[in-house]
């Protein structure tokens, strides 16, 4: 049998060595190959069929040979070529999930392996495959011309009767390897991503230098597989504000999608190139990039069950919604002042079930997130949920640094990868060390305020309110310049609660300590939490009183006839003002800053201020240096103002309607 792949119509490919039709399943694409033409596979649905009738049993030798260029490794062993039946039967030349070559056939009815050593196949180049087998003596793998592994065998293969042959695709459903566990796993069908050429079967066991012939044979080029990076947008707009988008990733992952466009959310900043992203890939968790795109994301609240049970389905959690079914996000609030973003999802099983159904009504647990986003590149994330939902084991906040393909964590992060203080101003380092065990952890508790040491200008925060609980973690330093971590999030489809990274291939997520128990408030049927996030340069002296103007936030006056000071509220980082008077008129606010209630970058909310426009003077005086937008309600037009500024002291703002 024998593909060259120059020939393909209507989804069926053309063995040249017999002129039999073979069936393409799935999404593909013709790509160029290590001669003329080869096959583009998109390792989630890709796979070419030859009816069991049909296929051809070479006897007592022969030898596989194969071209293939990798994009990433597969999930777990995945073959090249099989025709198998329950393996007792058949043969099959595979490439491991660390980038090793085996072939296995069916002697005695068990599969015998002849494997390489790992990462023999690189990502992005061609490599030539073979196995040569010869019954009762030996099979032989050779990478690139080369003798890679050999092992002696005795007896006979068994050939299956009916069994079809599959290239690229596992035979039947297959877990992940390096996995968690085994109940928060589920089986699927997975394949090789990237292009294949001039596959055959030939019924002889080739020598050592007919293989190495076949190498030379071909003249090799850069085969056409872009190097992964996590969605970048094209242009920056150079204006705040949220965007619909639809991001791209790479074109078999984005050919998955049923979306039409402007599935995802860019929220942009005119003073920084920092972005917000909330897209499906992170199951449309928000990510903080910086300048050098380097991703900060955020886990979902995530629930599981009581002890062993634990492994009957795994975390409940928004990584396990990897189709987006019950993860959603919509802009609220867009204007110049603020962006309003709300994302809505259940706690989700790999297993697809939800957390706790309530059995009379059908109702689990619902979790409403509200990221008010400023144009300092900061936002409050407000977490709600209905009371008694959620159950005993509940996290409610874990960090999630994001690696790219291919970026070690050293790429990512300096040794002090993160900083922590309370708002005291005590500030200490969490750091890559060489004995983690004895580093000391009494005084994680205090800890309110955490910023990731991102090689980046702009570094990733968290502000928790006092009475937080954060838990800390020091990393071994033996893992600093590896890329160590876990990969069935972001991006991953396997139906998998967690896989450790062993190669970097794929996109991960990594060293995700501190974790915080934030202070929970209730209103109502309701519960939630609230965090000051954001990316900016500032030092974790800065963040400290950053912190506090929100923690502690200055106390408002209030002069203006008709209007109603309705308090700071934390949740929003934003005083609330209300005209009650159903007139347009000038109003009056003093913020009694301190050094222990600084007034950082306020933002005042004005309910009905029913004008389109207004005039804002700081301690009396005009400035440019602030922002106003403008919500049109049905039942009536509000006012949000956000004012860059830095001040230990009080300070004045009056609010001036204007007539157009």
């Amino acid at each position: 049998m024998r593909w060259d792949f120059e020939n393909i119509k209507n989804r069926n490919l053309i063995d040249i060595s017999t002129n039999i039709a073979d069936t393409i399943e799935g999404n593909f694409e013709e790509a160029r190959g290590v001669d003329g033409k080869g096959l583009r596979l998109d390792g989630f649905t890709t796979r070419i069929v030859r009816k069991g009738s049909e296929l051809k049993k070479p006897g007592n030798e022969f030898t596989i040979e194969a071209w293939v260029a990798l994009g990433e490794y597969p999930w777990n062993w995945c073959p090249v070529i099989t025709t198998e039946s329950d393996e007792v039967k058949g043969y099959r030349l595979m490439i491991g999930p660390l980038g090793q070559v085996s072939l296995q056939t069916a002697i005695g009815e068990q599969w015998i392996s002849c494997t390489s050593a790992n990462e023999v196949v690189p990502l992005r180049k061609w490599v030539h495959l073979a196995g040569v087998y010869k019954a009762g003596k030996e099979m032989s793998v050779y990478v690139n011309g080369e003798l890679s592994a050999s092992v002696p065998i005795h007896g006979s293969m068994t050939y299956p009767v009916k069994t079809q042959g599959i290239i690229g695709m596992v035979a039947v459903p297959g877990k992940p390897s390096d996995i968690h566990r085994t109940g928060g796993t589920v089986a699927e069908y997975y394949g090789l991503e990237g292009i294949i050429d001039e596959i055959s079967v030939a019924g002889q066991a080739k020598t050592a230098g007919q293989v190495k012939n076949s190498f030379l044979k071909y003249t090799l080029k850069t085969p056409d597989i872009a190097v992964r990076k996590l969605p970048k947008i094209a242009k920056n707009p150079g204006r705040f504000g949220a965007f619909y988008t639809k991001l791209k990733y790479y074109p078999g992952w984005d050919n998955l999608w049923p979306v039409d466009q402007d599935p995802d959310i860019v929220v942009c900043f005119e003073k920084s190139p920092v972005k917000v992203i909330f897209w499906r890939g992170t199951r449309y968790g928000a990510s903080w990039i910086s300048e050098n795109e380097n991703w900060m994301s955020d886990q979902s609240v995530e629930a599981w069950e009581e002890g062993s049970s634990d492994n009957n389905e795994g975390c409940f959690e928004h990584m396990q919604d990897r189709h987006c079914r019950f993860s959603h996000v919509r802009i609220i609030e867009n204007n110049d002042a603020r962006v309003v973003i709300h994302w809505r999802y259940a706690l989700v099983s790999s297993h697809n079930n939800t957390w706790m159904p309530d059995p009379k009504t059908g109702w689990e647990a619902w979790i409403d997130e509200y990221y008010y986003i400023y144009p300092d590149a900061t936002s409050i994330r407000k977490v709600s949920w209905n009371k008694g939902t959620l159950g005993k084991n509940v996290q409610y906040q874990e960090s999630l640094p994001l690696l790219h393909p291919g970026q070690m964590k050293g790429e990512l992060l300096n040794v002090d990868y993160v900083h922590v203080a309370d708002y005291e101003n005590n500030i200490g380092p969490v750091s890559f060390v060489e004995k983690p065990k004895e580093q000391p952890i009494d005084w994680a508790n205090k800890y309110t305020i955490q910023q990731y040491n991102f090689k980046s200008e702009n570094k990733p925060f968290i502000c928790f309110e006092p009475g937080n609980k954060m838990e800390i973690r020091w990393n071994p330093l033996s893992e600093y310049d590896k890329h160590v971590g876990c990969n069935h999030f972001p991006v991953g489809q396997a139906r998998c609660d967690g896989r450790t990274s062993k190669m970097s291939d794929r996109p991960s997520h990594c060293d995700s300590f501190p974790i915080s128990d934030p202070v929970i408030h209730g209103d109502g049927v309701r519960e939630f939490w609230n965090g000051l996030y954001g990316m900016t340069p500032m030092s974790m002296t800065d963040l400290v009183s950053f912190g506090r103007s929100w923690a502690y936030a200055p106390e408002l006056k209030l002069t203006g006839e008709g209007f109603v000071s309705k308090g700071y509220d934390r949740s929003q980082r934003c005083y609330q003002v209300e005209d009650t008077s159903g007139k347009t008129g000038q109003v009056e606010v003093d913020l009694q800053g301190s050094k222990d209630s600084p007034v950082i970058n306020p933002a005042i909310f004005v309910k009905n201020w029913n004008s389109d426009v207004a005039k804002i003077l700081i301690n009396g005086k005009e400035t440019k240096n602030y922002r106003v937008g403008f919500n049109h309600q049905l039942d009536g037009t509000d006012l949000v103002l956000f004012i860059f500024m830095h001040a230990t002291e009080p300070v004045k703002i009056t609010f001036l309607p204007l007539v157009k």
